[in-house]
């Protein structure tokens, strides 16, 4: 799956999560934008190329 469509993905993941917050489905809509959120940051850290890596400094 490319970039793109990951990119795609979590776009609509975090819009279904915004229309169950309007419709007053809060739970639903909580967990839609926890998933975009990881799913965000886990494709940036694979661009960036420091995905699985823990450091410390």
């Amino acid at each position: 799956m490319s970039d793109f469509y990951k990119d795609i993905l979590t776009g609509a993941v975090f819009l279904t999560g915004l229309l169950g917050f309007i419709s007053g489905e809060f739970i639903i809509s909580s967990t839609l934008f926890a998933a975009a959120a990881i799913a965000s940051n886990v494709n940036t850290n694979r661009k960036r190329g420091n995905g699985g890596r823990l450091t410390c400094e």
